[in-house]
């Protein structure tokens, strides 16, 4: 069933009024990819009503208002997608669509959803029930974080959205956790996974450098970011507290990641695969082709990218679904009256590290100093791709799906780290789970840029090509390797970026189009590079290309070999 968004769906279920009212940036698509549906569907599942309010209007209360007020609490999310990335391309300038917004057009989702959305429920309910944020855009700018757009040090979201709690991270535990607790009158300040403003530090906290410090002393912000990091893991991590005004935000531990058994049930509720008939009238809603037939098969990543925030928001600790939840999931949908065949992804963060982690990070945390794949794959990790050589060939055999794809980014490193199966694996993707293509993000080819993110070297990668090469051609079919690269990242050149293209043009014989100019987006390390203007690593200062034209420059410099005008690109040597 579809969560209602209106009182004539309210009355059909036979409900006066709701629990929780859910406020998002995106329309309403219910499905196991689109966070405020599942948080919602979580909810439901333990005994709450439930509602949606999508893209509110935010000049008038015609939209907030339809659900009257909530017994409990108001979620807000930005939606899917930081609300300014949304809004805004790399080099400044507005969107023209939104995937996530019926008919494409990009004039639903104000700039700072999660502030506006926050600052409409306050004008229409005066002395309401709490607000709590999640979703992406609150997890990310939990604490105080540098934003490009401002080009500024902002304080955390939850004071200037002036709400009342913040759950981040992927937020299924916390937030019944949280239901229940004001259901029952008490105080949510020791549910773990929760951000909320104390006049206090509590006793036994970490205390991070103050808002004012950070915001004016680059090297305050980076002891912040270092320990607000390295504070992220179930197992390790401490209360942390950060004055931003007169008070304080605290953030509580994560929550304790769902087992297996209970991210099966997660993805066992049901999803209607489709964008809620309310909002269907005003038209198609483009994220849906992509999500409706396919499969989240884990969560968490321990690439670590420096560009990446998906371990500050799902974990560095790789968690995956069982063989059998996913076959079930796989049959639903092989039923679903629309579905002709082609099941669209099957994969999380990274394909390929379904059923592969380190067995001391369940007891013990992630290794302090040192990362699961870089500076090369640990031995620790001991990578194995069967698991999902396996559920792959029984996703093949289910009645009704004639082509399983892999769409998510593979990690090229894994499959070589992998002596036993990496090319079984590869094999088995090359000849059923590519569809034309297949995605690899090497990113880079500079040796000092490589280090930067965090990302493995050449001889990997070309490695990777002709073994990709030479299984394509022993299968009979043509296909290619796509490559995501990323011009302007802090570190970057000019000349960088004409080595990057004669490293392509040469040696792989290809000009790859999938080029994206680096965006410093909340809570990663890249952008506590762009921002200070150093290696976090090193301590030692980094060229950052800031100025759009620079930046701009570096991309074409790469997809059509300009060269620039006047005066002389930077560059080390």
């Amino acid at each position: 069933m579809f969560l209602p968004t209106t009182r004539k769906e309210m009355r059909t279920l036979g409900w006066e009024r709701l629990d929780i009212i859910l406020i998002t940036g995106d329309s309403y698509i219910d499905s196991p990819f689109i966070g405020v549906a599942v948080i919602g569907k979580v909810l439901l599942n333990a005994g709450f009503r439930v509602g949606i309010i999508a893209q509110p209007d935010t000049d008038s209360d015609a939209d907030i208002r339809r659900l009257g007020e909530p017994v409990l609490f108001w979620g807000v999310t930005g939606g899917c997608v930081d609300s300014m990335v949304a809004n805004y391309t790399a080099t400044g300038r507005r969107r023209k669509s939104d995937d996530y917004t019926p008919g494409g057009r990009n004039n639903r989702r104000p700039d700072r959803a999660v502030i506006v959305y926050s600052n409409l429920i306050r004008r229409f309910f005066k002395k309401t029930r709490p607000i709590v944020l999640g979703g992406i855009e609150a997890s990310l700018r939990r604490i105080a974080h540098y934003d490009a757009w401002s080009d500024r040090v902002r304080r955390s979201i939850l004071f200037d959205a002036k709400a009342d709690y913040l759950l981040y991270g992927m937020a299924e535990r916390s937030v019944v956790e949280l239901a229940q607790t004001l259901n029952a009158g008490k105080s949510p300040e020791s549910i773990r996974g929760l951000c909320y403003i104390s006049q206090t530090a509590p006793e036994g906290r970490v205390t991070l450098p103050s808002f004012e410090e950070v915001s004016k002393d680059k090297e305050a912000f980076r002891e912040m970011f270092e320990t607000f990091y390295r504070n992220n893991d179930p197992v390790t991590a401490l209360t942390l507290a950060q004055r931003q005004d007169t008070r304080f935000l605290v953030q509580n531990p994560p929550a304790p990641y769902l087992t297996q058994e209970e991210l099966d049930a997660v993805y066992d509720l049901d999803y209607e695969r489709e964008l809620h008939p309310h909002y269907r009238k005003q038209g198609s809603v483009r994220a849906l082709e992509t999500i409706r037939f396919a499969i989240t098969t884990h969560r968490g990543c321990y690439g670590e990218c420096s560009f990446c925030a998906i371990t500050v928001h799902e974990g560095r600790r790789v968690r995956w679904r069982s063989k059998d939840s996913i076959l079930t999931e796989a049959r639903k949908i092989s039923r679903h009256p629309e579905f002709k065949g082609t099941l669209h992804d099957v994969g999380g963060p990274t394909a390929n590290m379904y059923g592969v982690e380190c067995a001391r990070k369940a007891t013990a945390g992630p290794c302090r100093n040192r990362q699961c794949l870089f500076p090369e794959v640990c031995p620790e990790l001991n990578v194995d791709h069967t698991p999902q050589i396996e559920l792959l060939r029984s996703l093949r055999q289910i009645p009704g799906i004639k082509k399983v794809v892999v769409a998510s980014g593979v990690r090229h490193d894994m499959v070589l780290a992998d002596k036993r199966h990496g090319e079984e694996y590869l094999r088995e993707i090359v000849r059923h789970h590519v569809s034309g293509q297949m995605k690899i993000a090497p990113e880079h080819t500079e040796s000092p840029i490589l280090h930067l993110m965090r990302k493995p070297g050449l001889n990997l990668l070309l490695t990777f090509a002709r073994l990709f090469y030479r299984l394509t051609k022993e299968a009979g079919k043509k296909q290619f390797l796509t490559y995501y690269l990323i011009a302007a990242h802090p570190g970057c050149t000019y000349r960088d970026m004409e080595k990057l293209r004669a490293f392509f043009t040469r040696r792989l014989h290809t000009l790859p189009k999938q080029i994206q100019i680096f965006t410093p987006t909340p809570s990663t390390w890249s952008t506590l590079m762009y921002y200070t203007e150093r290696d976090p690593f090193t301590g030692k200062p980094l060229f950052v290309e800031k100025s759009v034209s620079g930046r701009q420059r570096q991309k074409k410099a790469f997809l059509k070999g300009e060269k620039p005008r006047g005066k002389k690109p930077h560059s080390r040597a």
